[in-house]
């Protein structure tokens, strides 16, 4: 009997499955990958949405707010949706329809902002009831201070502001498709990202106007009416008309705007515009059209008049300010100022005369962001890749000796950071090549204290994974290491041969592998992976976090640099066994695909089958700021423009070459993709050609799925 019950118990083991098979797990749909998809929000790592209440942390999800113990990691329920609703007599979800975007304003008092498109409140949470409501019905706050509580947005080219009492003050009358106000200017570059400035305590309102009147219109066109209509963009191309920028600022106590006497507007840039704490000055850096001379000026910002030339940086190339000034906040008369005139980017310490007193960091590395202060160490907290080229971590540099620490686990790539209101606390976001997503609360006095919140499960542990892998290469001078990662099947071979995809951008403010979640790997390398590709990717010179002369190799000649680094990288494919050189492809979007386009051309006999989406051809045709920092304009440098042009080499085209883009590209106009299909056709060469209509730059939505699937299949047709 013993026998036949162990017989029994070992047939049932049997029959209870082990740990999933390779072979039996899920296989990935684009539906799953791409952020378009339908599964795609289910197969993202999991995650927290945190705000801080002063000292406080707080846990925003739909339906509650939680408060969290930054020594313990539990929670408890601050309030619910529910609550919020009945507290502000709606039992119809009309003031708040979730709390993902609560914040809590002010450090010291229990009250909640939350809002929707129909209203702004702030509710008392103790007190249960609202004490503060905006009153612009039907108008989004785009900008509101939560002490004067004033809104500046913007209405039918209108720049507005509310009051904290509610009166509307008209701050332009001149607002126009032509004439911008409040809005974010000069494309976008140099850091801009926004057009409105509150001060301090939000009494004084700094703002951009754009005349755009003078600029070119590019010609796009609606399809989707009966009678297609025409929408034209100002789009100033390089080494033509650029659009004039001056900086007004509203004073509330008065009512009055008074302009900054910065001179003529005209080919000047100005940008990352920062207030004095006591509200009585505006800083900005201004630069030449060249982007060679930059100059941080300050302003009164009563009369406008100005104050004094504080800081200037020239270059044989270009300088580019990406960050305002950020004083002390337990010392007005000092600011911290980012740079990377030393090679990298650095912080140093400056007084408000302009007098440079210390550089703070330094090395053969890069400050990414100053996440903020602790003011009661009277330190900087900052991200950087001190470590290495492809991790970012947290650090602290104190002021007065300069005394540096590493913060937290010190692994990974740094996602997000949020310090509490005295910066002794930071609640940090990370991910590591092998751990999907870390959040913790660093502790910035305790030598980093951690408290751990989450360690997300891998969300793809049922599906097939293919193989993730990093390495460096020598850049073409030898000495330059030059960082890829490869992406294989799940079930990769090394004794067979592999069709390969190279994937590419290439281009400035941009970066493909780090030490994050599978080397930050784009979720359609899966895809092809799972249907039998290798994806190889290489940053090569010119990207991002790597210094000054690593990003400006490539000035003046677009794609000649970075076209050696990746046939650099070609070359350390053709040495692995397992790659089929005879099925080589590429694929890059934007810049990535313009150096798809130029690979496809310059190396006709190397690569067989591309796709090429919103492709550069010409820097002629793109904008003013991009295109002439890192090109000039074309009457200064034609022959870069000429070497870099991708018309004259559609003769060139023998394999099998796809281009897509948005219909509606703004940022890189359809002239470029229809110009290069007129030279092929003059040429006779037989590029293929796809159109989103109505899509601009990126394909938006589910469109996107579509769009890779596209991608994929032709892959599929012409390369396996």
């Amino acid at each position: 009997m013993m026998k036949i019950k162990s017989l029994l118990a070992i047939i049932a083991m049997m029959a209870i499955p082990a740990t999933m098979s390779s072979q039996d797990k899920k296989l990935f749909t684009l539906e799953d990958l791409n952020f378009g998809g339908t599964n795609y929000a289910n197969l993202r790592p999991q995650n927290m949405w945190l705000t801080w209440w002063g000292e406080k942390l707080i846990e925003t999800g739909v339906n509650e707010c939680k408060l969290i113990n930054t020594k313990t990691g539990k929670k408890t329920c601050l309030f619910t949706l529910d609550d919020i609703n009945s507290w502000a007599g709606s039992d119809d979800n009309t003031y708040v329809r979730h709390l993902m975007n609560a914040t809590f304003p002010y450090p010291d008092k229990p009250i909640v902002a939350l809002g929707n498109r129909k209203a702004f409140i702030l509710l008392d949470f103790e007190a249960k009831k609202i004490i503060w409501q905006d009153s612009i019905s039907g108008q989004t706050a785009n900008d509101w201070h939560p002490t004067s509580r004033a809104t500046a947005y913007v209405e039918n080219y209108q720049l507005y502001v509310v009051d904290g009492q509610g009166v509307k003050h008209q701050l332009s009358q001149d607002g126009s498709r032509e004439i911008v106000y409040g809005q974010s200017v000069h494309r976008n570059e140099f850091g801009i990202s926004k057009g409105t400035f509150w001060s301090p305590k939000g009494n004084r309102l700094a703002f951009y106007r754009m005349d755009q009147s003078m600029v070119t219109d590019y010609p796009q066109v609606d399809i989707f009416p009966r009678s297609a209509s025409y929408e034209p963009d100002k789009y100033p191309m390089a080494g033509m008309t650029s659009h004039q920028v001056t900086v007004g600022v509203y004073d509330l106590s008065t009512d009055k705007t008074v302009y900054l006497q910065a001179g003529d507007p005209t080919d000047r840039y100005f940008t990352n515009i920062a207030w004095s704490p006591d509200e009585k000055t505006v800083y900005m850096f201004e630069l030449n059209r060249k982007q060679n001379d930059c100059r941080l000026v300050s302003y009164d910002a009563v009369s406008g008049q100005k104050i004094a030339e504080l800081y200037r940086e020239t270059s044989d190339k270009y300088v580019e300010p990406q960050n305002p000034i950020q004083f002390l906040p337990w010392d007005d008369s000092k600011f911290i100022m980012q740079s990377q005139k030393d090679g990298y980017n650095h912080l140093y310490l400056f007084d408000k005369s302009g007098k440079e007193l210390k550089q703070l960091t330094r090395g053969e590395w890069v400050v990414m962001d100053v996440v903020g202060f602790n003011t009661k160490t009277k330190s900087v907290l900052y991200t950087s890749n001190e470590h290495y080229p492809i991790n970012s971590n947290l650090w602290t540099v104190t002021i007065k000796d300069g005394h540096r620490r590493q913060l937290g686990k010190g692994i990974g790539v740094v996602q997000s950071a949020q310090p509490s209101a005295s910066g002794q606390l930071v609640a940090l976001k990370l991910s590591a090549f092998n751990r999907p997503r870390i959040i913790d609360v660093i502790n910035t006095n305790a030598w980093g204290k951690v408290t751990e919140l989450l360690d997300a499960q891998d969300p793809w542990k049922d599906y097939q994974q293919p193989i993730f892998s990093y390495g460096s290469i020598k850049a073409v001078d030898g000495k330059t290491d030059l960082y890829y990662r490869m992406v294989k099947p799940h079930d990769f071979d090394p004794n067979k041969k592999y069709p390969t995809v190279v994937y590419v951008y290439g281009g400035p403010h941009a970066h493909n592998v780090d030490a994050s979640w599978h080397y930050a790997s784009r979720s359609w390398e899966t895809y092809m992976a799972q249907k039998g590709y290798i994806v190889f990717i290489l940053d090569n010179r010119g990207s991002e976090n790597r210094g000054r002369d690593f990003e400006q190799a490539t000035w003046h000649q677009l794609g000649q640099v970075e076209m050696q680094d990746q046939m650099t990288g070609v070359e350390y494919l053709k040495k692995q066994s397992y790659v089929d050189m005879n099925r080589l492809g590429v694929h890059g979007w934007s810049f990535g695909g313009f150096m798809t386009i130029s690979l496809m051309l310059n190396y006709p006999d190397v690569f067989k089958v591309a796709v090429a989406g919103g492709p550069v051809i010409d820097w002629k045709w793109y904008e003013v700021m991009y295109g002439e920092r890192y090109m000039g304009t074309p009457q200064d440098n034609p022959e870069g423009y000429a070497k870099s042009s991708l018309i004259s080499k559609a003769k060139n085209l023998k394999g099998k070459l796809q281009i897509i883009t948005g219909y509606n590209d703004n940022t890189v106009v359809p002239q470029h993709c229809l110009s290069f299909l007129d030279a092929c056709v003059k040429a006779g060469t037989q590029p293929d050609f796809f159109a989103y209509p109505g899509e601009e730059h990126n394909m938006r939505g589910h469109a996107s799925v579509h769009l890779h699937e596209r991608i994929t299949q032709y892959f599929e047709d012409y390369l396996k």
